[in-house]
């Protein structure tokens, strides 16, 4: 490293004492300041360094604010943005995170304030994102970081929707059967519509001011261009499927090991948390320093403080958990007034609040945003007498996604851990915890409805017969604290104890499948010491587990018949989901296009019903043809399978079998949002991935061209007492800002598999700083 980092002091209004911020090779900043207030200040205007362009289009989506700067063509996504606002008391906000949250948020805005204000006044360099649009940073208020919650991963209403139009299709029977072949459902769950609820009355219409309201931003000239008139057009910016998938396919894994099972005789924490991949990365690895607090981890960058990292005594991860915090309520409305709806026994009035929302080349827009007592008002069918609103956790008080992240990465023993994670509301997660001490746990935290006469995984009537009965008591949560067996994992899977489901209410049934989950706890449970080079190859395994049992299967569906001339390529293969194996090329070609189609046939579905089941739940199609009888029929389906999935091989990377590869198809392509309408090329050069979403190294893809879509931004290797030992990885680089030099520079590294030092101790920091900001008070 450079013993002699670029230094740039600076002057800077708002700041009470000096503070640093020593940016290492890897371009992660190492903030020190002496005092809360300027600690986080410092935090906010490194996040606007950067990131500014990304946490200014973050905050104007969620508030509602896009159309000001870029047109019509986003007055839609506005109004739906503005529907899942936070609109409580913001006092009742601020206390349920703690003493001190406003006071972290205020400074934290302040910082970025700082820094826009030194773009405006020419001192520093607006990202280039700005000239191209022609638009600039707004200033930030504290309520601005707690207000917005459409970036928070929850669940399942579009599940429900997705459930419904199955059931509208194939009966309520067959629908809820062959449902299961895209969720399956623990504990023997059936849905079953309510009394007074048809299925049939759902579309995509309902929920599509929902997906407008979380779906990210994007960029096209057609867009920019846009007339008031035109706005219209722009209401769908992805599809159901797609926004139902992304709310299991954003997962993660994590896991702690205590000292006796590591080599290092410390305990060992690992993390990745799995994301729809983009440029920059959603995730931001920064280290905070000040008096009595010296925390390093990664976070989202408009979101103070770390979400998962260490702070020199204990560490922690999270992974999403299961909890069902979204439901779909459908109203019947008055003929004569469709702003009442029926409510226990009499009607009640949809609360309406106006807001004129600023449209750029045009007057500005009024719109009629509508609430029921459950949440907004996401459609009305006038015509049929009829309205339909979601409740979400994200509307209530303490929940905006991570904010208890202030308190918890403060806790530096388990009993303050645990009672931290008692004001964790959004999203719900798995919490993995290691100390110094040798504790070991994992405890999950997040608002947790209870439904005490219903299962929400169908919509339900909004009069009065179906209501939360509040949230679970954190108390009452599950948790396991230094087990015999020495490790705790998660992987988003179902892992409620049984014991636990028995004397408690169900918090969710749609959970990941178990495939990583199993890996993991097969894995630790070998007995064999554990090692930091072994969570580096855990982390970056391609093993699919589910390849080893859908082969195994099918040779013994073939065992006795022709098995054709494609099968001998897969059946000795291995079931790694390596960039650079053919074998697996046509396995993930064969599984997903084929053999998921070929179980849902067999299991009655048409083809209207199929694409509502895609992708098919790879356990379900593992489980499927574990337990076929087998046959002719079968057999000969499986060949012609095969022989598809060959053909498409072949039509997209040749004839020649030899040359193919999983990565060929397989890759990552990260994108800048603008690069439809910027000359340069701020985009990244497709890179072959490997791995699967069954694999620990997790890479799910569209069905239609098999490009990665989501998977693990950061990674983290945590050696607990050496500090300095631990290791990250952020793809593609720390930087947003395109002619950064850490904008990219890291994603190479975390293709292959290798990460960098995740540097803690002073002395360490000071010997890999590479570039230097001293902030002065102004």
């Amino acid at each position: 490293m450079n013993t002699e980092p670029a230094l740039q002091r600076l002057k800077v209004k708002g700041l009470q004492s000096e503070i640093s911020i020593s940016v290492d090779g890897w371009g992660v900043p190492h903030i020190r300041a002496k005092n809360l207030q300027d600690l986080f200040f410092a935090q906010g205007w490194n996040a606007a360094r950067d990131r500014l362009w990304q946490i200014d289009l973050a905050r104007k989506r969620g508030l509602g604010l896009l159309s000001r700067d870029f047109g019509p063509g986003y007055l839609a996504q506005d109004k739906a943005s503005r529907l899942f606002l936070y609109r409580g008391d913001v006092a009742s906000e601020w206390k349920a995170y703690g003493p001190d949250t406003e006071e972290i948020c205020t400074a934290f805005s302040d910082g970025i304030n700082a820094y826009v204000d030194a773009c405006n006044a020419g001192l520093v360099s607006l990202p280039p994102e700005f000239a191209v649009l022609g638009n600039r940073p707004d200033r930030w208020k504290a309520e601005d970081v707690v207000r917005i919650r459409t970036h928070c991963l929850t669940r399942n209403a579009s599940s429900e929707l997705l459930r419904s139009k199955v059931m509208a299709l194939a009966g309520v029977e067959l629908g809820a059967r062959l449902d299961t072949l895209r969720k399956q459902l623990p504990h023997g769950g059936t849905p079953r519509p309510a009394k007074g609820f048809d299925p049939a009355v759902m579309s995509d219409r309902v929920l599509q001011d929902f997906q407008l309201a979380v779906s990210p931003v994007t960029f096209s000239q057609e867009r920019l261009d846009c007339s008031l008139e035109e706005a219209g057009l722009w209401t769908v910016i992805a599809p159901t499927g797609d926004i139902a998938r992304s709310a299991f396919e954003e997962g993660s894994n994590n896991w702690a090991i205590s000292a006796e099972r590591t080599t290092t005789g410390r305990p060992i924490l690992a993390l990745d948390p799995h994301r729809t991949h983009t440029l920059p990365s959603i995730r931001y690895v920064v280290h905070l320093a000040m008096p009595g607090l010296d925390v390093i981890g990664a976070g989202e960058p408009m979101v103070p403080g770390v979400s998962m990292g260490h702070n020199g005594t204990a560490a922690f991860g999270l992974t999403i958990f299961g909890a069902d915090q979204e439901d779909i309520y459908v109203y019947d409305t008055a003929s004569d007034d469709p702003d009442s709806y029926a409510y226990d026994a009499g009607w009640e009035k949809v609360r309406v609040i106006e807001e004129t929302i600023p449209v750029k080349g045009c007057t500005e827009q009024t719109v009629r945003l509508k609430f029921t007592r459950h949440g907004p008002v996401v459609y009305q069918d006038v015509k049929n007498n009829r309205a339909f609103a979601v409740r979400t956790v994200l509307t209530d008080a303490g929940t905006a996604p991570y904010m208890a992240s202030i308190s918890v990465m403060r806790a530096k023993t388990y009993q303050q851990y645990a009672q931290s994670l008692e004001s964790w509301r959004a999203p719900s997660v798995n919490h993995v915890y290691a100390d110094t001490g040798n504790t070991i746990a994992w405890r999950p935290a997040g608002a947790m409805p209870v439904r005490t006469n219903w299962d929400g995984l169908l919509p339900v009537p909004g009069d009065g017969r179906f209501e939360w009965d509040g949230y679970l008591c954190p108390e009452r949560v599950p948790s396991v604290v230094n087990p015999a067996r020495g490790f705790v994992a998660t992987a988003n899977a179902m892992n409620i104890p049984d014991e636990w489901t028995r004397s408690n209410p169900a918090v969710g049934y749609e959970w990941s499948e178990s495939s990583r989950h199993d890996t993991l706890h097969q894995t630790f449970s070998n007995g064999k010491p554990v090692s930091i080079e072994d969570c580096i190859r855990l982390q970056c395994s391609t093993f699919s587990p589910i390849a080893g049992r859908v082969i195994k299967a099918v040779s013994l569906l073939l065992k006795d018949a022709n098995p054709g001339t494609v099968w001998p390529f897969l059946a000795e293969w291995d079931g790694n989901l390596s960039a650079d194996s053919a074998p697996a090329a046509l396995f993930e070609v064969w599984l997903s296009k084929q053999l998921a189609p070929l179980v849902a046939r067999q299991e009655g579905a048409g083809s209207q019903l199929i694409p509502l089941l895609m992708p098919v739940e790879v356990q379900r199609i593992a489980e499927w043809l574990e337990s076929a009888a087998g046959g002719p029929d079968l057999v000969e389906a499986l060949r012609n399978s095969l022989a598809d999935a060959w053909a498409e091989c072949s039509t997209r990377m040749g004839g020649d079998a030899d040359t193919w590869s999983w990565g060929r198809l397989h890759a990552l392509d990260l994108r800048h949002s603008l690069q439809s309408v910027v000359a340069s090329n701020w985009s990244l050069e497709p890179v072959p991935i490997g791995g699967s979403g069954s694999c620990i190294n997790y890479a799910t893809y569209r069905l239609t061209d098999f490009s990665v879509v989501a998977g693990p931004s950061v990674r983290m290797i945590i050696d607990v007492g050496n500090w300095d030992e631990s290791l990250f990885v952020n793809n593609p680089g720390q930087s947003g800002v395109p002619d950064s030099p850490h904008y990219s520079d890291l994603a190479s590294i975390w293709q292959q598999g290798e990460y960098r030092p995740l540097l803690y101790s002073a002395a360490k920091v000071n010997a890999a700083t590479s570039s230097k900001f001293i902030l002065v008070p102004a």
